[in-house]
């Protein structure tokens, strides 16, 4: 079954290119040229999309209020910015809205459809066979399925989609669990630098993490001023 994208870029010749590329590569795509017109497209179908692109720079609705929107109406479609500008406000903006990719323009069409690959299949709906027997971890009163990014806190059943940098970052906690864990081998380890704008990115996915967590009585992150965190498991 293809996968299917809804592809939002106001340049239009640039918008059919990439359409086309992506339908080779046997992906359905969706190709709308306003935020406005997008956002309708999707409210109709919701659960229909696999995938959300979208560029930031649109004529009225920009693309963050766009996915800010999206998210109102399904929470746990993931989605992918492209940029014409590199400016670390909007990075950090994007990834407050929990966005799973960042991509400037101009573009090697084939790391794009690299990225989306990677991205589908990580928050493929549904659990593997895979996942069923092995790859779900349990963290207190927390469960955490690996291969489809998302976890279940308490009793609540309630299943929470994560970007793959927050279901990175909480992996790496989990195996340093109770421990002082240093923001510079956070940074190092997961993204092989050490810099201020990935410090800031930092902060956002802890926070992300520290709001689905505030449920759990058993799991919590706590600050080690001036060094790092616990990853505090009971």
């Amino acid at each position: 079954m293809k996968s299917k994208i809804l592809f939002v870029e106001d340049e239009i010749d640039l918008g059919n290119v990439v359409k086309q590329y992506l339908q080779l590569m046997n992906f359905e795509v969706d190709l709308r040229t306003t935020a406005e017109e997008a956002l309708e497209t999707f409210k109709q179908r919701s659960e229909y999309y696999d995938l959300l692109i979208t560029d930031i720079q649109l004529p009225g609705m920009d693309g963050f209020e766009f996915a800010g929107e999206v998210k109102k109406a399904n929470e746990a479609i993931p989605f992918l910015f492209l940029t014409a500008r590199n400016e670390k406000k909007d990075r950090i903006a994007g990834l407050k809205l929990g966005a799973d990719d960042y991509i400037n323009k101009p573009f090697d069409i084939d790391e794009l459809v690299l990225r989306v690959t990677n991205i589908i299949r990580r928050n493929s709906k549904g659990v593997t066979a895979e996942v069923e027997h092995g790859n779900i971890l349990k963290i207190g009163d927390i469960v955490f399925r690996k291969d489809v990014f998302k976890i279940s806190v308490g009793n609540a059943g309630k299943s929470i989609s994560l970007t793959v940098r927050e279901a990175n970052l909480l992996e790496y906690m989990y195996q340093n669990k109770n421990t002082v864990i240093k923001r510079e081998d956070i940074l190092i380890q997961l993204w092989g630098e050490n810099d201020y704008f990935l410090g800031r990115s930092l902060d956002v996915f802890i926070s992300r993490l520290r709001k689905l967590l505030a449920e759990s009585k058993k799991v919590k992150i706590e600050n080690v001023y001036g060094v790092g965190f616990i990853f505090s498991v009971k």
